[in-house]
């Protein structure tokens, strides 16, 4: 059986509203008030971001790249702290008598060791306890805190205590290595002691710091990785060496970069280290590294040109450290 639709209006009721009327046309001065607000809003789209990062490169222009040109000039003058409006123009000389400076050579090769040894073991280190922390363990909020209280912790209170463990006659590394039968040795004077227990401190201050950042990417892996691994017959071990590290490839060749650029850096540790309280990095610069070797001309030498040209060399390194990082992230991201 067929049903009507009826397409009439519904009746008005009683009371009810009347239709209501077209709204009236704008008068010119409503729509110049309108033309006026929309482009307002447009210029407050186009221009709010930029007012917005404007701190950040008001910053950057007054901290970061005014002291770098500023240097960059004054390492092509002779310029002494006593006097640094007093410029007198050498050209390269400051570059040419670092190069021929052993001293700074010894600084150079005593960075590359002590970022070697601080580096290495505490990547590995930090991938170790990341790996231990991404289990469900109990108070595991506990164990990240304290993995990231030494990096909180200021240079100068853990390496006035690191001068307190490594002393010769009464700390506490000697007085364990005594029960073992080894005998004292003179941490701060020797080479590659003085080397290592500069390198102990970044490694303390630094592991905690990397292992929450690989902690965050393992995080990030999914589990159906691991889940297809186990059922393929992978033991845990051959999980982590097939599945997380791959996944971990980005965030290692971060942290590789990083520390390198910090190693490159190391300042306050070997300063507050050395016995002698100076800039010379042990009383045969056994343990001076290139930030030492400019503060060491710079503040203490008063050659304010020498050190701008020492300056400037470390910003070149680090160059060079960024252009490697990119050619083998390219290539890494080229084989997967």
């Amino acid at each position: 059986m067929a049903t009507r639709h009826d397409t009439a209006a519904p009746p008005v009721k009683e009371g009810g509203a009347a239709p209501g009327r077209p709204p009236a046309a704008p008068t010119e001065a409503e729509q110049r008030h309108r033309a006026r607000l929309s482009r307002r809003w447009q210029r407050d789209l186009r221009w709010s971001p930029y007012a917005f990062v404007s701190p950040f490169f008001l910053l950057f222009l007054a901290f970061g790249l005014f002291p770098l040109v500023y240097t960059g000039w004054a390492s092509l003058h002779q310029v002494e702290l006593t006097d640094p409006t007093d410029m007198t123009w050498v050209g390269l000389r400051n570059y040419t008598r670092i190069f021929d400076d052993d001293f700074f050579w010894n600084a150079a090769r005593n960075t590359l060791t002590i970022g070697i040894i601080s580096t290495v073991p505490q990547l590995l280190m930090a991938m170790g306890l990341a790996h231990i922390l991404n289990y469900k363990l109990r108070a595991s909020t506990f164990y990240r805190v304290a993995m990231l209280a030494p990096y909180a912790t200021s240079i100068a209170a853990a390496s006035l205590v690191f001068v307190l463990l490594f002393g010769r006659d009464y700390g506490m590394i000697n007085w364990a290595l005594h029960f073992v039968g080894v005998d004292a040795i003179d941490w701060q004077n020797d080479k590659w002691p003085s080397q290592i227990a500069v390198s102990s401190i970044v490694v303390w201050r630094w592991t905690g710091y990397n292992a929450l950042i690989y902690l965050a990417a393992m995080q990030a892996i999914p589990q159906d990785l691991y889940e297809s691994a186990a059922l393929d017959g992978a033991s845990r071990w051959k999980q982590f060496l097939h599945v997380t590290l791959p996944s971990l490839r980005p965030t290692i060749l971060f942290t590789v970069v990083v520390s390198t650029i910090g190693a490159s850096q190391v300042f306050g540790e070997p300063l507050l280290f050395d016995a002698n309280k100076g800039a010379s990095g042990g009383a045969e610069h056994q343990f001076q590294t290139l930030g030492l070797y400019l503060y060491e001309q710079g503040w203490v030498n008063q050659h304010l040109g020498r050190a701008s040209a020492i300056a400037w060399t470390m910003f070149l390194i680090l160059i060079v450290v960024g252009i490697v990082n990119y050619v083998i992230s390219r290539r890494l991201r080229a084989s997967s």
